[in-house]
């Protein structure tokens, strides 16, 4: 047992209790989740009629007399089995508002429907993939003694490739404030694409609502260059949503040109600052609009809300364009294992955010993220169902709910988190085997007869 290491031992501590059979189905249950939150606590169902109960849980009769519930956590760098599980949410979610299903009917995969790509502007040149870099037949160098080209060719996965080529002409301030401000470039972008269309068919802002609904997801996703963009699917819809067809001046050209002019219309100012001045904000020149078609004719659906779902488990940590925690102190930025033009953006926030003029942007506490503080997903409330009620789908579907008829009374408390060693270990081996059985399904789905190509 001594030359054993402390998981393997703990693991068969573990295994030596008498509710080991238990344990493992609360493990299983969780899908593997490597960071259970542990409950403590009881839930009573009754009937609200004659109040006979009608079930009674209480986790004292519980290994460790705890309940183990999954984390949740989005991101595949902290927990594989639930950012798994979170995709899936994403996919049918952003799916529903393409072709229906989850109580959206299915004629909006015939509404206008684009798949919008916004980027951010350029805040100084960085090293590219693909072909030369950056040529440049008369040379030069900046005023800090560093050339204003480079005749490279990069792989995409080398480490300059979104790297500034002068690091002292870059303009991180703007940068940062522009993440701080992509919320609100958002927002007035949406608006604008509402006021675009209204002005295009000769209707005031005012009205619009009463003829249409504009209807979105969208993700964020970081570049090489450590600057977020958005990909977004935009519907257009009649005045009550996805169960109403839009007017008939409602077309996939007239919605994208609407797109593109608000994108380049929208103007953010920050708050002026004796240290920075007052910032001009606006979307990069790189805008696309492609249209999502019924007849095959353009991006497939299920590409598309595949694509998104594959983004919304990405933590910054995972695409080298921040952390997955926050940061505490200035110290912190030297210890995060990142580029150091990333932590040149941590830097940039947090002096940034000790300047009064943008406390309310709480750059410190968003430096992990480069200043971005925006929700990796968000949707408009019309556009398909909700995560929560994905999930309580689907915990009716596997037996955890109780019928609308029923009163139940629950007491709960949150008494830790986490696995020990040996717990890990189980539970890292229980989410591979149950992604090693997905696998095999999905395998065995596609060579039925009729499903092989």
């Amino acid at each position: 047992m001594r030359q054993l290491s402390e998981a393997d031992r703990d693991a068969i501590y573990i295994a030596q209790d008498p509710k080991f059979a238990r344990w493992l189905d609360q493990i299983t249950a969780t899908g593997g989740c490597a960071h259970p939150v542990h409950l403590s606590g009881s839930t009573t169902t009754h009937d609200p009629a004659t109040g006979e109960i009608l079930h009674h849980y209480d986790t004292r009769n519980e290994p460790g007399e705890r309940l183990l519930v999954r984390c949740r956590n989005r991101r595949a760098t902290v927990c594989v089995p639930c950012s798994r599980l979170h995709a899936g949410d994403t996919f049918h979610l952003v799916r529903a508002g393409l072709i229906g299903g989850k109580n959206v009917p299915s004629s909006v995969r015939d509404r206008p429907r684009l798949f919008v790509t916004l980027t951010a502007p350029s805040f100084g040149p960085v090293h590219r993939a693909g072909d030369r870099c950056r040529p440049r037949r008369e040379g030069g160098e900046c005023d800090h003694g560093r050339p204003h080209g480079c005749g490279a060719v990069h792989h995409a996965n080398s480490p300059r490739v979104g790297q500034p080529l002068c690091a002292d002409c870059y303009d991180y301030p703007a940068h940062a404030l522009w993440h701080a401000h992509a919320g609100k470039l958002w927002d007035r972008f949406v608006i604008g694409v509402r006021r675009q269309l209204a002005s295009a068919v000769g209707l005031t802002q005012s009205h619009f609502p009463s003829h249409a609904r504009l209807s979105f997801a969208r993700v964020a996703e970081y570049q090489k260059r450590a600057a977020v963009h958005v990909h977004a699917v935009v519907r257009l819809d009649g005045p009550d949503g996805p169960n109403d067809e839009p007017p008939a001046w409602g077309s996939a050209d007239r919605l994208a040109d609407a797109v593109h002019a608000s994108a380049r219309r929208v103007l953010v100012r920050t708050p002026y600052s004796p240290a920075v001045g007052e910032l001009a904000l606006r979307w990069g020149a790189q805008i696309d609009a492609r249209p999502l078609r019924a007849d095959g004719l353009g991006p497939d659906d299920d590409a598309v809300a595949a694509y998104v779902a594959k983004y919304v488990t990405k933590g910054a940590g995972e695409t080298g364009a921040g952390a997955d925690h926050r940061l505490t102190t200035w110290d912190d930025i030297a210890a995060v294992p990142v580029t150091d033009h990333v932590r040149a953006l941590m830097r940039t926030c947090w002096r940034l955010g000790g300047l009064p003029e943008y406390e309310s942007l709480r750059l410190r506490d968003w430096a992990h993220t480069l200043g971005y503080r925006g929700h990796i997903l968000t949707k408009s409330r019309a556009y398909s169902t909700t995560y929560a009620a994905l999930r309580a789908d689907r915990a009716e579907h596997v037996g955890q709910e109780s019928g609308t008829d029923t009163d139940t009374d629950a007491r709960w408390r949150y008494v830790g988190s986490g696995h020990s060693p040996g717990a890990a270990l189980i539970a890292a081996g229980i989410a591979e085997d149950l992604a090693g059985n997905r696998a095999a399904a999905r395998e065995a789905a596609n060579l039925r007869p009729g499903r092989a190509d």
